[in-house]
């Protein structure tokens, strides 16, 4: 955040809405609202005491096949390296999960907090998927899935559509964040000082769509037959057929990373 008359950095205060007064770091302490507008407060002292000592190791404590954890609870990546001394039990480990399809399960402590995480193999190595604990996550019954009848004929069309865009594996080198090199590009002109013009982008017109159209549109099954030519009739198939203009070729244009580090960027 910058002042937009002079593109100096904003400096972030804190303003007491009670009396309106700015309060400095020292007078800020830190509560828990058990009400709304009603806090406990806690000493510095108080919450160190709470606070979970560091884990220096990772305990397994239970190994359950990979397939049974829901990527639902997933959170944040890490990968792991292993400490000196230990290559060959963290070689040996990860081969033998990644032979037995199974994930270990443990918790461990950092920054005064408590984890629940999945170590799982990964080309040679082990990951650590850090998960949410089981009230982090909302059931799905919260939300509800529409009790509607599925035709078979319907689910044949869907299964039919899916087969067509299905890949053998994920390549995540094909999508792109579009917006961000976007983004980037508006910069760099800022940057040279160019002038940035943006069009008038074109409003989303509102449509119902008939799935079953769709997809039968997708499978192509719509598609009008190709009419075929008229057979040439005597005069025409003596006549000498009108030599073709040389077309040239057209050129095909050129195409256009010991420890643990999060695995996310």
């Amino acid at each position: 955040m910058v002042h937009k008359d002079c593109g100096s950095p904003l400096k972030q205060q804190y303003i007491c809405p009670k009396d309106g007064k700015t309060v400095e770091r020292d007078n800020i302490a830190k509560g828990y609202e058990y009400v709304k507008d009603k806090f406990v407060l806690f000493t510095p002292e108080e919450i160190k005491a709470m606070e979970e000592e560091a884990t220096r190791a990772i305990a397994i404590a239970e190994f359950v096949p990979l397939p049974t954890v829901d990527p639902v609870y997933f959170d944040k990546p890490y990968y792991l390296g292993p400490d000196k001394g230990a290559e060959r039990a963290y070689r040996l480990l990860s081969e033998a999960m990644k032979q037995s399809g199974v994930a270990g399960l443990a918790q461990y402590a950092a920054r005064g907090k408590q984890y629940l995480v999945m170590l799982r193999p990964m080309e040679g190595g082990l990951v650590m998927q850090q998960l949410r604990y089981a009230e982090e996550v909302r059931p799905f019954a919260e939300v509800g899935a529409p009790q509607t009848e599925v035709k078979p004929e319907e689910l044949q069309l869907a299964l039919q559509l899916m087969q067509q865009t299905m890949k053998q594996e994920f390549h995540p080198e094909r999508y792109q964040d579009t917006v961000k090199k976007r983004m980037q590009e508006v910069i760099q002109q800022k940057v040279e000082g160019q002038e940035v013009v943006f069009g008038p982008g074109e409003a989303p017109k509102a449509q119902i769509i008939d799935l079953m159209e769709a997809l039968k549109a997708s499978l192509g099954t719509e598609a009008k037959p190709v009419a075929r030519p008229p057979r040439p009739s005597a005069d025409a198939a003596e006549r000498k057929p009108a030599k073709s203009s040389p077309r040239s070729t057209p050129r095909a244009g050129a195409g256009e990373n010991g420890g643990r580090k999060r695995a996310s960027r």
